[in-house]
């Protein structure tokens, strides 16, 4: 059964072969069941507890633990490859709990491409949009009054749906102009 000491000043984990070689170590603690190393722990400082994780091989550094006994249960088990030939660690499975690959970023968001005129179904016949869309296709096309007369909809609004449903959704190029008495008026580029 492997020993373990961890030293005073360093942190250090080391594993003996035998319970004598560990006790023989000057400024250690020896232990070799994870009870025992819950004893220590208890009079340690959650610092110190970061410390020795964080210099064990292999061992994703942490900032802190949930709590003591996560952390001691955590340090107990990678520390049961300590002392292994390489060869019988890479045979065995990992005794942590393997960390998840991009766990704490979000998903990234993907631009939508727009419909093109070939894949466009078109309005419902009758409906809000395709009157819009006659309007604004007509000689001169349209202007924001109008818009806003015919549908009971407020200028932000008819203008959140000349460029979000005409423009982003449908993929149509809707352009703006002023008149000389200040008045917008839009028409749909062939």
């Amino acid at each position: 059964m492997k020993t373990f000491t961890i030293e005073n000043e360093t942190c250090n984990i080391t594993a003996h072969p035998t319970a004598r070689e560990a006790v023989s170590v000057a400024g250690a603690e020896p232990f070799a069941t994870a009870a025992a190393l819950a004893d220590l722990a208890a009079h340690w400082t959650a610092a110190r507890l970061v410390e020795i994780w964080n210099s064990l091989p292999g061992a994703p550094p942490v900032k802190k633990f949930k709590n003591r006994q996560t952390a001691v249960v955590r340090i107990w088990n990678v520390i049961q490859g300590l002392g292994e030939p390489m060869a019988a660690k890479a045979a065995s499975k990992p005794h942590a709990a393997p960390v998840k690959a991009g766990a704490d970023r979000k998903a990234a968001r993907t631009k939508k491409t727009p419909k093109t005129a070939s894949n466009d179904k078109g309005a419902r016949q009758g409906s809000k949009t395709d009157k819009i869309l006659d309007w604004l296709k007509g000689p001169g096309g349209t202007s924001l009054k109008d818009i806003m007369q015919a549908t009971g909809w407020q200028a932000h609004s008819v203008r959140g749906f000349l460029s979000g449903t005409l423009g982003k959704k449908r993929g149509l190029t809707v352009v703006s102009t002023k008149t000389e008495d200040g008045d917008r008026n839009y028409f749909i580029k062939a």
